[in-house]
């Protein structure tokens, strides 16, 4: 027989419990939001050849004056995917800590492995992240230059999604593997 003695939660025992679940979830919001700001992101020394190619983007400075942030293409805004995407992230963190992408060599050797991660996430989210600032039904047609106009008509009526065009809008398109060693040929 078990002889555990069990203790009633008291009124006091139940407002710390209440008052420590508030202070977690919070501390947990916290977190995630600070882990998404663009500073945090760029932080990483290995962040800084990606940053230098989206201050050169549309995404950076443009007409309208609209900045895309680094969490506005790359963190879901949904709570699974979010989280799902941290995690994801955490193993960058964890490269760029054990040295494999700590220098622009390492970084670029291991480029076009990383951006296809994040074009076939992008992909299976129908572009989600792209979506959520560009919508079809806002997008004037008639203001693109024709061949810009002519694609989207047909992207849209095939059901095609942002990623599978436009790899390189804020940072540019990195050469696949069998490509760089091609041009390096002498």
């Amino acid at each position: 027989m078990n002889n555990k003695k069990v203790l009633p939660l008291t009124l006091s025992g139940i407002v710390a419990l209440i008052v420590t679940g508030i202070v977690l979830a919070n501390g947990f919001s916290y977190t995630l939001e600070a882990t998404n700001s663009t500073e945090f992101c760029t932080s990483c020394h290995s962040m800084q050849w990606v940053t230098a190619e989206w201050k050169q983007s549309i995404h950076y400075s443009n007409k309208a004056g609209v900045r895309a942030q680094c969490k506005d293409c790359h963190v879901p805004h949904e709570t699974l995917p979010k989280l799902q995407a941290k995690l994801l992230a955490a193993k960058d963190v964890w490269h760029e800590i054990m040295g494999s992408i700590d220098t622009e060599k390492k970084f670029k050797a291991d480029r076009w492995r990383m951006a296809n991660v994040v074009w076939e996430r992008m992909a299976a989210r129908d572009s989600q992240e792209c979506r959520n600032c560009h919508t079809q039904e806002a997008m004037d047609l008639e203001e693109q230059d024709s061949l810009a106009a002519k694609k989207h008509k047909r992207a849209f009526a095939k059901g095609e999604t942002c990623i599978q065009c436009h790899h390189g809008v804020a940072h540019r398109e990195p050469v696949e593997p069998l490509q760089l060693s091609q041009q390096q040929k002498p």
